[in-house]
């Protein structure tokens, strides 16, 4: 037990060095002063080398290599941290430390760049920097792709969702892709023949968006003695261990944008603060990879938030927080505003509809990048084109195209996929949920989350990485993550005879 004990000792450190980036990259996204920028980089930079080199210390291997071959004096949730832990060291392994520094600054550059360049549509000024910061995601894909036996492409989607391939993601997006425009046809040729809901009209001041989250936050559990709520250019769930930060952004002549961001950001937070504090410092005791955690903050967002049970429940508190009078903030309006279909340009708000394809752009356009297919300067062409293609719209400016999301001037690459991947097992864990507990839609329309949440916590959120994201899945809905669910929601919700 020696071998393994000294690797959860480092593993404590490294997560405390991951809780300080963490809250220091919060903090980067929410109130520092934009001149701090550079200083910021380098201290991040600086920390990230530190768990590096924890990461990667000599004699580490030999460690790993003793625990595994006492593996079997380890009980369930030792054995699955070591697996965890063997997973990071080879990532990490698989680095050098140099290429870890420059990845920090350029993604840094190139994310605050991104905030003034998007605003002003000025994406002369953000290609070269996204340019340089591709060109390190290459490296790292190629040098990872050897050391784990994948694709390149793979060896940036595992850091994301561990086990996940290629092959399957173009299973599931091709299964989606072939489904979803006959049915968005469908769905909109229905509500074009159907009465027009009226949008309530503004503006709603800031100030009562943000009580009005606040409040919805509250109903919802949200941990507000270790946790909080504040604006940023894009919505984000962050922070650290035990400190849970949510953001939104407010639009003072939409206040469902923020709201909905808000009960999205609230699914994050939920799922990190369900984990096993047992093993907080620990990999095993950590969310069970990206599409496990976009499928909680979809399931409350899209599954749960817009059912009609919760719509009942949610319309009055709506409509007493922002003081809504009139025929457009009775429920049946507002539910046809929360279930209206139609292509738009921006992903953040998106239909569950049309939300896949907007996800399934990016998904070719980076698989693209990664294979040094697609320049950097031919970007926004090959994004207007396929927009065009797959959502029926074209951007007017590179603003509301190619530069709406802050991830790939952050260096995520591989992540997208998880989102789409998120809703197709929220819909498939929210059934499960449904099937296991009779309460949980009635206990919706009376704003009594906790059947949902109790069932959750038993079976998503306190499993942590005990399993792989499959199993985990499996585990709890009966069946391996497929369509089926999803696409029987789609048909349902917006197609079934009234």
């Amino acid at each position: 037990m020696q071998a393994y004990q000294q690797l959860e000792a480092r593993q404590k450190k490294i997560a405390a060095l991951e809780n300080a980036m963490g809250i220091l990259q919060w903090d980067q996204e929410t109130m520092m002063p934009s001149g701090a920028a550079p200083a910021r980089a380098s201290v991040l930079a600086e920390l990230s080398v530190m768990v590096h080199e924890l990461e990667t210390a000599e004699g580490l291997e030999e460690q790993i290599q003793q625990a595994e071959a006492n593996v079997d004096a380890l009980d369930a949730w030792q054995q699955a941290n070591l697996r965890e832990i063997r997973h990071g060291f080879v990532h990490a392994n698989a680095v050098p430390a140099d290429l870890v520094e420059k990845l920090v600054i350029a993604s840094s550059e190139a994310s605050m760049t991104w905030r003034t360049a998007r605003a002003k549509d000025d994406w002369n000024s953000l290609a070269p920097k996204l340019d340089a910061l591709f060109a390190l995601k290459r490296e790292e894909a190629a040098i990872k792709s050897a050391a784990l036996g994948v694709t390149p492409y793979e060896a940036l989607l595992d850091q994301f969702d561990p086990g996940r391939r290629e092959n399957q993601v173009d299973s599931i997006f091709a299964d989606l892709a072939d489904f979803l425009p006959g049915v968005l046809a469908e769905i909109t040729a229905k509500q074009a023949a159907e009465p027009q809901p009226v949008s309530p009209q503004g503006p709603f001041p800031i100030e009562k968006q943000r009580e009005l989250g606040l409040e919805l936050m509250n109903i919802l559990g949200f941990p507000f003695d270790h946790g909080r709520l504040d604006v940023a250019h894009h919505p984000f769930s962050g922070g650290a261990a035990g400190d849970v930060r949510i953001t939104t952004r407010y639009e003072d002549d939409d206040f469902m944008a923020s709201l909905m961001a808000v009960i999205h950001e609230t699914g994050h937070a939920l799922y990190e603060d369900g984990l096993p504090a047992e093993w907080a410092t620990q990999p095993v005791g950590k969310s069970r990879g990206m599409t496990l955690h976009e499928s909680q903050s979809l399931l409350l967002e899209m599954q749960a938030a817009r059912s009609s049970e919760a719509i009942q429940f949610l319309v009055p508190v709506i409509r007493r927080m922002l003081g809504g009078r009139g025929d457009a903030w009775e429920a049946d309006n507002l539910l046809r505003i929360y279930r209206r279909v139609k292509p738009g340009l921006i992903r953040v708000y998106a239909d569950e509809v049309t939300y896949p394809l907007h996800v399934i752009l990016r998904y070719r356009l980076e698989k693209a990048i990664v294979a040094g297919e697609l320049a950097t300067a031919d970007l926004p062409g090959a994004w207007n084109e396929l927009m065009e293609t797959l959502v029926g719209v074209r951007p007017p400016n590179n603003r509301d195209g190619v530069m709406q999301d802050v991830h790939w001037p952050e260096g995520i690459l591989g992540y997208f996929p998880t989102y789409s991947l998120g809703a197709v097992a929220a819909a498939q864990i929210f059934a499960a949920a449904k099937r296991a507990e009779p309460d949980l839609l009635p206990g919706l329309a009376r704003g009594d989350f906790r059947p949902l949440f109790g069932w959750l916590d038993t079976n998503i959120r306190s499993q942590g990485c005990l399993y792989m994201p499959d199993e985990l899945i499996a585990r709890a809905t009966g069946a391996p993550l497929g369509t089926e669910a999803f696409k029987a929601n789609i048909l349902d919700r917006y197609l079934a005879p009234a």
